[in-house]
């Protein structure tokens, strides 16, 4: 089967899953090997403020308990560290480390390579173009305020 065969929402899937490897592929390259496409959903909600167990819970829709399991991976493979809340010395608050922020960064520089390649490749206007009709499938399914509250979880 040919990919230009495929409907739309498998051609979109497919593609970001081979831009998402590729990703992977130069991160790795750059020193962040451990990194996981994963490790992005708990990463982007403590990027944004740092958050508590049970905040980060309810931000992803999955149990505490879930949660931890994330929270105490990443902070064995050195992206997450844990501080008491200064308002509340009991509550420990999620915080990205050093290593981990740079990894955002990286991660940041290297989806601009990316999107200036396929623009030299295919063409800006193309690239707009393919841009602008995902996002209105996107809002036409009503995932808009999802990706603007961070909120994008996997279908069930």
């Amino acid at each position: 089967m040919h990919p230009s065969t495929l409907d739309l929402s498998l051609t979109a899937l497919f593609a970001g899953w081979a831009m998402t490897d590729e990703l992977q592929r130069r991160l790795a390259a750059q020193g962040f090997a451990e990194l996981r496409f994963n490790d992005g959903v708990v990463v982007q909600h403590v990027l944004a403020a740092p958050l508590s167990i049970t905040g980060l819970a309810e931000r992803m829709g999955v149990t505490q308990q879930a949660a931890s399991k994330a929270v105490a991976d990443l902070e064995r493979r050195g992206l997450l560290r844990r501080e008491p809340d200064p308002a509340d010395a009991r509550t420990k608050l999620l915080h990205l480390t050093k290593h981990a922020r740079d990894a955002v960064e990286a991660t940041r520089k290297l989806r601009e390579e990316l999107q200036a390649e396929l623009a030299a490749e295919f063409g800006a206007e193309r690239l707009d173009e393919a841009r602008s009709l995902l996002a209105a499938v996107i809002g036409r399914f009503g995932g808009d305020d999802a990706i603007r509250a961070r909120r994008v979880r996997p279908p069930r």
